[in-house]
């Protein structure tokens, strides 16, 4: 049977969010009159959203099931989803409803025109403390500073590819995934449409400070080699200060002067190269263990449960 839609849906513990997703995307999709599927992909939940999902796919053929051992990450969910998704496009959308399915309607009609990513742009956002709001600008206009690839500004991983560009992306199996990043990488014709992000119907959002600095740091070290030149950056600028004062410490030495005497200037700067020296060694570490990470060779996940029909 030829797919022609995909919709990949990573989940964690949205057992009260499932319901009304699986309806509005059952209203929309069967809208179009075309053919379609919608993947759930379950990333180790615990508040009973797998078996929701599972009687889902029983109730459902056009459901597909891909159930993980454990919990992986919301980056690998939507890896399992490119792997198991075979339609024509595909496409990324959260289980919260933050992101309307109603959306995919306009996408169809760009992926139609002969674009092969259509990416959705976070025009208003609802919902969210200032914190929040400033910390994702701020992650945004960052990420495209300083990374080789520029991505697309207030954009998450909602967007519709085209099978020839998931077929690409499913070919990239690093470990330290950001796929909205890895979308805009592998080129492709591409479009943004703008929409106005709601706020959560239920729970708690899954993605805290903590997560979205570890996001940005996957970002930064994957497409930019920006903290390595920091690094360097602060080695020859300590190198250039200590150049510099080495003509007046001779100098005040010389005429008897006390400024220099005693160990505070050089517990100082002792403590101050100490402290570059440490920065720069854990920007190394963060590069070095990635590539331990790939060395390895293992798995990007496991499933438990999941169609045959790959």
């Amino acid at each position: 049977m030829n797919i022609t839609y995909s919709i990949v849906a990573p989940v964690y513990n949205e057992l009260e969010n499932i319901p009304e997703l699986y309806r509005r995307l059952t209203e929309v999709m069967d809208s179009m009159g075309e053919t379609w599927e919608l993947v759930l992909v379950d990333d180790g939940s615990t508040d009973g959203s797998t078996e929701v999902i599972v009687k889902l796919g029983k109730e459902d053929e056009r459901v597909r099931p891909v159930i993980f051992a454990r919990n992986f990450g919301h980056q690998i969910a939507i890896t399992a989803g490119w792997d198991y998704a075979r339609g024509a496009a595909v496409v990324i959308i959260d289980a919260d409803l933050q992101d309307p399915p109603e959306l995919i309607l306009e996408m169809a009609k760009k992926w139609k025109e002969g674009y092969e990513v259509v990416y959705a742009v976070r025009a208003e956002r609802e919902g969210e403390s200032w914190f929040k709001l400033w910390t994702a600008s701020l992650f945004y206009r960052l990420i495209y500073r300083i990374t080789d690839v520029k991505i697309p500004l207030d954009t998450g991983d909602f967007r519709l590819m085209d099978r020839k560009v998931v077929d690409v992306l499913r070919a990239m199996r690093e470990r330290h995934r950001f796929p909205r990043g890895m979308s805009a990488w592998v080129g492709f014709k591409q479009i943004g449409v703008d929409y106005k992000r709601a706020a959560r119907i239920a729970g708690e959002t899954k993605y805290p400070f903590r997560k979205m600095f570890r996001l940005a740091l996957n970002a930064i070290t994957s497409f930019s080699y920006f903290p390595l030149q920091v690094a360097t950056f602060f080695g020859f600028a300590s190198a250039g200060i200590a150049i510099l004062a080495i003509i007046p410490v001779i100098y005040l030495r010389m005429t008897g002067s006390q400024a220099f005497f005693g160990q505070a200037t050089t517990l100082i700067a002792v403590l101050f190269l100490g402290g570059v020296q440490l920065i720069s060694l854990g920007i190394l570490g963060e590069y070095i263990g990635r590539l331990y990470d790939e060395a390895k060779g293992r798995p990007l996940y496991i499933v438990r449960e999941a169609p045959k029909d790959q």
